[in-house]
């Protein structure tokens, strides 16, 4: 039994990399160029540049990737939601055993898919009020400086440029940038920007309007214009803009949000300017109106002046009305001042023989004034009689000298007590007693020890006098103690 064999499985086999490998081949010869139709989902855009996403139906799913290569060529921004068709090849990923399609080229899936996703877009923008009419902001009659957004390379720079130049010359900055493409939204926006973002005084002057131009082209070839950072940029330019985008049935979302929306290329630069020729000739004719107008103006003010002028009295009649009122005012005026100063004359020869001459009133003031003074001296006399008379019986009283003596007398012993008194409370009779006081140099006394020891110097008053002394240094009351303890102890020795 030991020697039998087991039979081998006729079943080839594989390692997990080989099928791998050659499910892989199998796939990519099936499937080496496909189209798919499906709905965008889990967009996302790596730093690489790569894009991975996937495609959906209602009842399966795709993972798919697109290289940087390919994803620089679109000429839209794919998004979640939006309906393509990818071409491509499908493969496997072995790392996790997946099938994907390498997208080798991406378009939407039709005209009604996009539109349906502008026509979104379109909403969305306007429910911000990106598209209100209150954010329009008027072209310049004559702007000084125009600035103009497109490619340089096409025939739509070289129209504006003539049909400028055929109007009205004016200063032109061209900020070249690509027109289609997956770049190209962004290089707009970034051109938008960059113009509102010069300042007064720069190399390259801002300009007063902007022309935002492109060709025709298919609603694939415009999307640029239909992107959201361009909308954007537009809404929040603070420079006029002109929208040029296409023919004049082509529609971009960047003909809702512009100021003014131009037909084509070259009906914007008739937008941005004026024909100078009309200009000029419409200049001259408001001219010549006008000086037509001030002629006839000065002409018929002149015929009313004239015809005021004959309805006026002749200037020499005028002044002689004036001389013959001046005359008569004069002969009034001359009679009134006669009546007056005669009247005058009149009065003061009355009040002249009223009046009595001054010597009479001076002879009577006098008069009165020599009696007054013999009153007042008889009066004077009087007076100074009895004052004498009291005088002398005050003199004569002698209990008056009596109360003044005693009064004195107890006022001189009160001050005397009063003296003895304040003596007693003095703190010299202290100090007359052995007693001193210690001040500081503030005069302030001195009452603890630990005052004293703060200081460098100090005052002690004597009874006799004032001493400066310099204070040493202090010692403890415990030492004080102990040594009139020990001079207690000899002196008491001594007297044993």
């Amino acid at each position: 039994m030991s020697d039998q064999k087991t039979p081998k499985n006729n079943v080839p086999e594989y390692s997990v990399s080989e099928i791998s490998t050659a499910l892989k081949k199998v796939v990519e010869s099936s499937f080496e160029k496909v189209r798919i139709r499906g709905e965008i989902s889990g967009f996302k855009l790596a730093d690489s540049g790569h894009v991975y996403l996937k495609l959906k139906d209602d009842l399966s799913v795709i993972n798919g990737v697109m290289w940087r290569s390919t994803a620089a060529r679109l000429n839209f921004n794919p998004e979640d939601g939006l309906e393509v068709v990818a071409q491509g090849r499908v493969t496997t990923y072995a790392a996790r055993s997946q099938y994907q399609i390498v997208i080798t080229q991406l378009e939407p899936a039709g005209i009604g898919a996009l539109l349906a996703l502008l026509e979104e877009r379109r909403k969305k923008l306007a429910s911000e009020g990106l598209f209100d009419q209150d954010r329009k902001k008027a072209i310049p009659y004559i702007p000084n400086t125009i600035g103009v957004i497109t490619s340089p390379t096409g025939a739509v720079l070289r129209d504006i440029l003539h049909r400028l130049r055929d109007r009205f010359p004016r200063p032109i900055v061209v900020w070249p940038v690509l027109v289609q493409g997956n770049n190209s939204a962004k290089q707009v926006a970034a051109a938008i920007q960059g113009f509102n973002n010069l300042r007064a005084g720069s190399s390259t002057p801002k300009p007063d309007v902007l022309i935002v131009a492109r060709g025709g082209g298919s609603i694939e070839d415009l999307l640029a214009f239909n992107e959201e950072i361009v909308i954007r940029a537009a809404s929040e330019s603070s420079i006029p803009l002109i929208s040029a985008i296409g023919h004049e049935t082509d529609t971009t979302l960047l003909d809702f949000v512009a100021d003014v929306r131009a037909p084509t290329p070259t009906a914007a630069a008739e937008m941005a300017v004026p024909v100078r020729s009309e200009l000029v000739s419409s200049v001259s004719e408001l001219e010549r109106q006008l000086l037509a107008t001030i002629q006839r103006t000065i002409s018929e003010n002149k015929r009313d002046i004239d015809i005021l002028g004959g309805s006026l009295p002749s200037s020499d009649r005028i002044i002689e009305d004036a001389i013959l009122r001046l005359d008569d005012r004069a002969e009034t005026m001359s009679r009134i001042f006669s009546f007056y100063f005669t009247n005058l004359t009149q009065q003061l020869e009355k009040a002249k023989v009223q009046v009595p001459h001054p010597q009479q009133k001076v002879d009577q003031y006098v008069q009165k004034l020599q009696f007054r003074v013999k009153e007042l001296s008889v009066a004077g006399a009087q007076i100074l009689r009895s004052y004498l008379e009291e005088y002398l019986h005050w003199a004569r009283d002698n209990r008056l000298e009596g109360a003044l003596t005693r009064i004195i007398g107890e006022k001189s012993h009160a001050v005397l007590s009063s003296k003895n008194l304040l003596e007693s409370y003095s703190y010299k009779n202290v100090l007359a007693r052995g007693y001193a006081v210690v001040r500081n140099n503030k005069n302030d006394p001195v009452t603890r020890s630990r005052e004293l020891q703060s200081l460098k110097s100090a005052k002690i008053e004597f009874a006799d006098g004032e001493s400066k002394v310099l204070v040493k240094g202090a010692h403890s009351s415990t030492k004080k103690k102990r040594r009139v303890t020990k001079l207690k102890d000899e002196t008491q020795r001594n007297l044993l």
